[in-house]
């Protein structure tokens, strides 16, 4: 009778030697080497990101070391053995889940069994998969048996987390590491099967599967299978539609509308993805990748750039990443961490949401994000709003900017010198010894800080040497000039650097009086701004 059963394509197209393994070469090169130079080692550890070959570097091991007429460290796949092992018949070779078999109990039996020559195999091989779900107690049990297990037993764990193994296991262990499998390798591996299976993979498609199985073959594997049971012509449209993605022209106009701080338009924008049923999960994942992609593109300068897409989609990466600076894509994808972050509580449609207006509207976060968002818009010679605050002593209701409107606005400092020949001159000086411009720093700090700005009037500088010294009695200045966060220092040295031409550190005015005790009342002011100074 006919076989019925469908089977999955990783599966099917499963190597059967190492020779056939895709993209680990420097771990199977060695392995191939050990098994024909008959040096078996009795623990093998193989740790890597999930669907890179570690269980199926395992299975060709086992069948290895039993196999009757290895052939250059590869297993023949034509006695005997090598037959029954890859018919899952031969009850020496063990695989054990550790994520539902890690209690102690468990390794206990395995201690008991290992004691036991094997039936039919030369070695017992003991598998033992995401071995880093091991309980503690489990681990115990395990380490006298790892270190000297009888001459018939070989054990190979493997674990997509090594970092969570004991270190009393892994120095027990021959350990190898596989890495992401190389996107080109991939798209090789899937040509070849489409070609085998009767169904076509455009080149786009292919690399699209590829950059989305994010260097696991068997992932890759499964959505060739997916887009192989909807059509036997598989395109870039297939892959997006079978994966719920977004798609590369929904990233391209999102990332423009974050640009623009449009953030309407973006909202629309995931209001009708939201509607198509698309992952807002994912869409953060496929957003966050367009976003490394423009700071790749923006970053390495070489012709073969790390990034996965098609020839088209990389030349409207790079037209894009135009338009952005360094800083604000390092701001961008800082947000979309978080939020991917906070997504794992709470509403995911309101996460994205909120991120968009934090992305459009940088003036509204306390955080370092918004802070550095505004500090670049500033330093590009663009506006960063600042929200209006109300005073504690507005009795009138009327807002900080509402009344700043009432008090005539100091007319700004212009110059048509040149920064470098204002650094040749001399800061001007009142005839009380103050410093002449500080009036226009003041008037320039209101615009581009003024918290700052605000906390500083009726203040006077004075300059010694490569310092202004500030002479303010205002505790909200020395509040916010002591405090961790640098961007209320910087935004005073700015200020200064832009009307005088020339960089200063900050410190305190000390007054010539003293109180009774003899102590000057500035001493503590200045001890802790000149140690801020040191750590710029």
């Amino acid at each position: 009778m006919k076989d019925l059963a469908y089977q999955a394509l990783y599966r099917k197209y499963r190597p059967q030697t190492f020779s056939d393994v895709y993209g680990q070469e420097h771990i199977t090169e060695v392995l191939k080497s050990e098994l024909s130079s008959d040096k078996i080692s009795h623990a093998y550890l193989f740790t890597g990101t999930r669907g890179t070959g570690k269980t199926t570097c395992a299975k060709i091991l086992a069948k290895a070391v039993n196999c009757s007429h290895i052939k250059d460290g590869d297993p023949c796949n034509e006695c005997e053995m090598c037959k029954a092992i890859s018919a899952d018949t031969v009850t020496d070779i063990c695989e054990i889940d550790a994520a539902s078999n890690n209690g102690v109990n468990d390794i206990r039996i395995l201690r008991e069994q290992v004691n036991f020559s094997p039936s039919v195999a030369k070695y017992r091989v003991y598998i033992i998969d995401e071995v880093h779900m091991l309980s503690t107690q489990a681990f115990n049990a395990l380490l006298k048996t790892l270190e000297e297990p009888p001459a018939h037993i070989i054990f190979i764990l493997a674990t997509t987390e090594v970092h969570k193994l004991p270190a009393t296991i892994l120095s027990r262990c021959q350990r190898f590491d596989f890495r992401r499998i190389d996107p080109e390798r991939i798209c090789e591996r899937i040509e070849y099967i489409a070609e085998k299976e009767g169904f076509t993979v455009t080149p786009d498609a292919a690399s699209l599967i590829a950059a989305t199985a994010d260097g696991g073959m068997r992932d890759a594997l499964s959505i060739l299978d997916l887009c192989a049971s909807v059509t036997k012509e598989i395109t870039e449209d297939t892959v997006v539609s079978v994966c719920a993605m977004a798609g590369n022209e929904y990233l391209v106009n999102f990332a423009e509308f974050i640009r623009n701080k449009d953030a309407e338009a973006a909202l629309l924008l995931i209001d009708e993805l939201h509607n198509s049923s698309l992952d807002m999960s994912r869409l953060i994942n496929e957003i966050t990748s367009h976003f490394r992609d423009l700071l790749i593109a923006k970053t390495v300068k070489d012709k073969n750039l790390p990034i996965v897409c098609s020839a088209k989609r990389l030349e409207t990466v790079k037209a894009q990443a135009h338009n952005f600076s360094l800083g604000e894509l390092l701001s961008i994808l800082e947000v979309l961490r978080e939020t991917a972050a906070k997504m794992q509580a709470g509403n995911h449609r309101t996460q994205v949401e909120m991120m968009i207006i934090r992305l459009c509207n940088p003036e509204l976060g306390n955080t370092l994000s918004s802070l550095e968002q505004r500090i670049s818009a500033l330093e590009s010679g663009g506006t960063a709003n600042v929200p209006t605050t109300r005073r504690s002593d507005d009795r009138d209701g009327a807002t900080a900017t509402e009344k700043s409107e009432k008090v005539p606005k100091r007319e700004k400092r212009t110059t048509d010198v040149s920064p470098q020949k204002v650094r040749d001159a001399e800061p001007a000086t009142k005839s009380d010894g103050s410093l002449k411009e500080w009036e226009s720093i003041l008037a320039d700090l209101m615009d581009t800080c003024p918290l700052i700005g605000g906390a500083l009037q009726n203040s006077k500088a004075y300059i010694e040497g490569e310092r202004i010294l500030i002479d303010t009695q205002n505790e909200q200045f020395r509040s916010l000039i002591n405090g961790e966060n640098p961007t209320y220092r910087e935004a005073v040295k700015k200020s200064a650097f832009k009307i005088l031409g020339k960089r200063y550190n900050l410190g305190p005015y000390r007054k010539k009086a003293v109180v009774e005790d003899g102590s000057d009342p500035f001493d503590d002011f200045a001890r802790q701004l000149e140690e801020l100074e040191e750590k710029q």
